[in-house]
Parts: structure tokens; sequence; C-alpha cells
């Protein structure tokens, strides 16, 4: 019975030793998420490039076979449009929250004609937008969301080497704009 009462004492003893490590580790680690790593390269609504080709990619495990911009943004001042003019073999856009959950996703394909345009607003910034559309939204797709700050990421494929230069000059001209 000693044994038994003197392994309970020693494993709680452990674990609570093991439970202040990850408390005093938590703010280490959390400084280190996308959001801050984007923050420190550039403010809001500039463009940064997430896997530079003569650096290391911002934010790891990212798809070899793709190319990747980001975008952050605050809903307070208004709405956020991300354009781009031509097009790319394929392209993709998810919208996240300033924790990294995924709001939104589109992609070439679900997007009229292929193009990228669109806007993120707040419910009651849609409601205004309903009211009097600017007529540089007119053909945007529209994302309701939620939220005050967040980030905009575009992907695009390029399949091999030969596709790197068209593909960095489309994301070169991509806007992430407040309206």
């Amino acid at each position: 019975m000693g044994r038994l009462v003197h392994a309970l004492l020693l494993g709680l003893v452990g674990a609570g030793i093991v439970h202040i490590a990850v408390l005093l580790l938590v703010p280490a680690y959390s400084e280190r998420d996308a959001w801050s790593a984007l923050s420190q390269q550039a403010n809001f609504y500039r463009l940064v490039r997430l896997d530079p080709p003569d650096a290391p990619p911002l934010i790891g495990s990212l798809d070899p076979l793709s190319d990747a911009v980001a975008c952050r943004f605050d809903l307070t001042d208004g709405v956020m449009q991300l354009h781009g003019e031509g097009s790319a073999p394929y392209w993709s856009v998810s919208v996240y929250d300033r924790t990294g959950l995924n709001i939104f996703s589109l992609n070439d394909r679900s997007s009229p004609r292929g193009r990228l345009d669109f806007v993120v607003a707040t419910p009651t910034q849609m409601i205004s937008l309903r009211n009097a559309l600017p007529p540089e939204l007119d053909e945007s797709v529209f994302v309701e969301a939620d939220i005050g700050e967040g980030i905009a990421v575009v992907r695009t494929f390029a399949p091999d080497e030969s596709f790197e230069p068209s593909v960095s000059a489309w994301l070169r001209g991509i806007g992430c704009t407040l309206h």
C-alpha cells in the first residue's frame, strides 16, 4: 500500500512540474503563430510572400508545388477587397480569423469568370454595401465575416520551375485594399 501511495504522489508531483513547464512555455510559442509572423513582415493591407524564392518560408508546411501570399486586414475601418488581374494555372483564396480559423474559401473554378475579386465585410458593413454598392465592387464576390481582424491567403499552383516567373508576376499584381 505504501508503494502505491508513493507512486501516486510521485506521479502527481511529476504532472505538476510538467504542467508548470507547459504554462511557462506558452508565451514563447504563442508569439510564433501566423498572425505574429505576418505582422513582423508588413502592416495591414500589404501582401507578404509566404514562400519567398530567396529565403526560408515564412510559415512552415507549405505545399512545394504552390506559391502563396497573405494579407492581414482590419475590418473596423472598412471592408477589405482582394483583387488581381490576369490568371494563374489555379488559384485559391482562404480567409482566416486572427486565431487561424478558416472562415471562407474560394478558388478560380467557383469565382465568376475565374477572376480574383472578392470583398470581406462584417454583417453591418454588408448591409451598408447592399444599400449603396460602389461601382468598383460591382463584380466582386462578397464574404460576410463576423470578425474584426483576419488574414487572406492566396495560393496558386506552380507545377514546375518554368511557371515561377508568370506565377510570381501574377502574385505581385494582386491588390489588398481598404474600402
